[in-house]
């Protein structure tokens, strides 16, 4: 039975039956968890699969893997700066995950992982705690200061740290309802697009003009693939400045 409504398709389902029980609550393998299972395997695949043949002349996978490692190693550099060299696994996991994700939930019957806002907030706590822990580890409680921006007059101290320890915490949250946002209205738009598509071409001597919203339906999930790309580059992008403020105290 297809889906009547946009909203349906972000419902999570159980797929298994309780495999145990934590804190009373029955756990089970469900559609975003394949989804996420999914995105992990595929971003795997991608890597490992065009390293395993190790050509003189590099082959198109190898490529592409290379761009995308070149691509967020130059973002890395940009937003933190040389120091941030370290983190480069971690951002280039982030941005496979979040782009296979992305990806993948425009292929029919598969879960938008991102479309669920408490595991964008969860990649998004993850960026923060390494920014706080590498803060402390690297400067110690020294690490406040970046609360208070130099040159700033003692007397608007109480002021200004309060303001800048809010605008800081509320980082993982802008960063998870920005991807949570763009995902969920892009494939609901896809979903009203695809139902208009299928009411026009069964709808008599309409549909010989259904061929309009059909070649609408096809530009809107080009541009779709393209923000689901670019989301993941923001989220790398803004993870990279953020990972400076804890290296430089910028």
């Amino acid at each position: 039975m297809g889906m009547h409504s946009p909203i349906e398709q972000f419902e999570v389902h159980d797929l298994s039956a309780s495999l145990f029980d934590l804190g009373g609550h029955a756990i089970t393998f469900t559609n975003f968890s394949l989804g996420a299972v999914l995105a992990v395997v595929c971003g795997m695949l991608l890597i490992l699969l065009p390293m395993m043949r190790r050509n003189v002349i590099p082959g198109r996978w190898q490529v592409l893997v290379e761009t995308i490692y070149n691509m967020v190693d130059g973002l890395l550099l940009e937003g933190a700066g040389p120091k941030g060299r370290p983190f480069l696994p971690f951002l280039f996991t982030l941005f496979l995950f979040i782009a296979m994700s992305n990806v993948l939930g425009l292929v029919p019957g598969f879960y938008t992982v991102t479309s669920q806002l408490i595991a964008n907030l969860c990649l998004a706590l993850a960026v923060i705690l390494v920014v706080l822990t590498t803060g402390f580890v690297k400067h110690g409680f020294h690490f406040f200061h970046v609360f208070l921006p130099s040159g700033v007059p003692g007397f608007l101290a109480p002021v200004i740290f309060p303001i800048e320890m809010v605008s800081f915490l509320i980082r993982p949250f802008s960063l998870s309802l920005r991807l949570f946002a763009n995902m969920l209205a892009g494939h609901i738009l896809l979903k009203v697009f695809a139902g208009m598509t299928a009411a026009i071409a069964t709808s008599g001597w309409v549909a010989s003009v259904g061929v309009l919203p059909l070649l609408l339906n096809v530009a809107i999930v080009g541009f779709e693939v393209f923000v689901a790309l670019l989301q993941a580059y923001i989220f790398t992008v803004l993870s990279s400045v953020y990972l400076r403020d804890a290296l430089e105290m910028h």
